[in-house]
């Protein structure tokens, strides 16, 4: 959960700080450069999508910690966890590198590059076009399906323990500690699950869309073109998908609330311990 926040943190400053509150007031600063927007575009892409399967990781985890027990004490270990952060942000770094080469500048002023603008090549080359949609299973398509798919059986193991435990119990009147934590891992799981597919469902229209018949990517800034606000629209959503997993731990887990509220207190109890010096 504390890589997943610190995944969707790193998609707020590339996405939105870096690349749209940099580029719109400060609009020829070094992000405004072919090598920045273009360095700017992989940030995105790599945070985003380490976002994305962090939460399909932690989904997987709390499948096999609920469901499968006997594999529990070896793949829910803070050390397994590590490995795994490890190798998700490692591999989809690099699975999004190829995207510093697909841009080219707009125009240049005084040698310098200015702007991004997609090459043609994006567009006709049977790699980049393989590339492009291998992109688009690896994410969102296949997430969507991973985490839908493991959401549902962990759901379903938890409601018929309930029932089990119920009619052992008789449930209701003593007040069962377990029975309240397992409904409260429902409904984080349902709220991950229908967060991302509510917030994603948009971009895999929209993708499915030009696929069809064969349109691009519009890359001009017309604000009032339909096409360009549904697909700024859509980006927008993506990133608010990513933004949004860090409401939910918020106010489904009481530990994770317990540790933000640190980490809010620190920096003024440092201030005040220097003060007093």
């Amino acid at each position: 959960m504390l890589a997943i926040a610190v995944a969707d943190f790193l998609v707020i400053i590339s996405g939105c700080i870096l690349n749209w509150i940099g580029r719109i007031y400060f609009s020829y600063s070094v992000l405004s450069t072919t090598p920045g927007c273009s360095l700017s575009a992989v940030l995105i892409y790599a945070t985003r999508d380490c976002s994305v399967w962090l939460t399909v990781a932690f989904t997987f985890d709390r499948f096999v910690a609920i469901c499968c027990q006997n594999f529990k004490t070896k793949c829910c270990t803070k050390k397994t966890a590590s490995r795994v952060i490890g190798f998700i942000s490692v591999l989809l770094c690099m699975k999004n590198v190829p995207f510093y080469f697909i841009y080219k500048p707009m125009y240049i002023l005084d040698a310098v590059p200015w702007f991004c603008d997609i090459k043609s090549i994006f567009h006709t080359s049977p790699s980049w076009q393989v590339y492009r949609y291998l992109n688009n299973i690896l994410v969102p398509l296949l997430p969507l399906f991973l985490i839908v798919l493991f959401n549902a059986l962990t759901i379903s193991h938890i409601a018929m323990a309930n029932r089990a435990r119920e009619r052992l119990r008789r449930a209701g009147k003593d007040g069962d500690l377990e029975m309240v934590n397992r409904k409260r891992c429902i409904f984080l799981l349902f709220a991950i699950s229908l967060s991302f597919l509510l917030l994603w469902v948009t971009y895999i229209v929209h993708f499915l869309h030009r696929m069809v018949p064969g349109e691009e990517y519009v890359g001009k800034r017309n604000f009032n073109e339909p096409k360009y606000i549904l697909q700024e629209t859509t980006n927008m959503l993506t990133l608010l998908s990513s933004c949004n997993n860090i409401f939910i731990f918020v106010v489904s887990q009481k530990m994770f609330r317990e540790e933000l509220e640190k980490m809010l207190k620190r920096p003024f109890q440092m201030l005040t311990a220097s003060t007093k010096w």
